[in-house]
């Protein structure tokens, strides 16, 4: 499992970031008089980027005339308190540590709205990663190949020896459309049964898995 660049998924991956989103999600619909959702259901509505997050959210998604204001108080409240509770999953600040240690080129790809994918990348990882790119208006996000190999570019690196790891099924759709491999964690916001059934060809439990030679 040696490569020489490693692109990584953000939310489930190398973060956990669903109690601050689930949190922002909960303001925006409290501030629209729309009920609340669980951390469960949240759980089930992240991968697609945060537009995806509240149109599952919101009762009748994009059809509904509140959507463009709540989904407007959601990015308002999550860019300011995106860092409440999120942390690195155990095991990844050692992981990237090494991986950078034995030389490796590392990026992060999210379907995240471009600010916070940056904000968080620069307060965690700034140390191991440079190229982090999240959802932007001139270029398809995940899982269309755009912006994997717009990292890819930034890191004047060939898709022959990278790889994509991520938590979703957008994440395996990604890879494949990239014609890359991919590895799937099994810490993150889907579990083995459901990555499994997306077409998940090599899983991972713990972050250190990436080291093994």
């Amino acid at each position: 499992m040696d490569f020489d660049t490693y692109v990584f998924d953000l939310d489930g991956t190398l973060l956990n970031t669903l109690q601050d989103l689930a949190a922002s999600c909960n303001y925006a619909l409290r501030q629209s008089h729309m009920p609340e959702r669980t951390i469960d259901e949240v759980r089930l509505f992240v991968g697609n980027g945060v537009k995806k997050l509240m149109e599952r959210a919101i009762p009748g998604g994009l059809s509904n005339p509140q959507f463009d204001d709540t989904y407007a108080t959601f990015r308002q409240h999550y860019l300011v308190h995106s860092l409440d509770t999120t942390q690195p999953y155990p095991g990844i600040m050692d992981t990237l540590a090494e991986l950078s240690l034995r030389g490796k080129k590392l990026a992060v790809v999210s379907n995240k709205f471009y600010a916070a994918t940056q904000e968080l990348c620069q307060h965690f990882f700034g140390d191991y990663i440079k190229v982090a790119i999240g959802e932007r208006e001139n270029i398809r996000k995940k899982p269309a190949p755009d912006t994997v190999l717009e990292a890819l570019r930034q890191l004047n690196a060939p898709k022959e020896t990278a790889v994509y790891i991520g938590d979703s099924d957008v994440d395996i759709d990604t890879a494949r459309n990239c014609g890359m491999p991919s590895i799937s964690v099994l810490w993150g916001f889907r579990d083995h049964d459901f990555l499994m059934a997306h077409g998940a060809t090599t899983l991972i439990s713990r972050p250190k898995e990436l080291l093994a030679d």
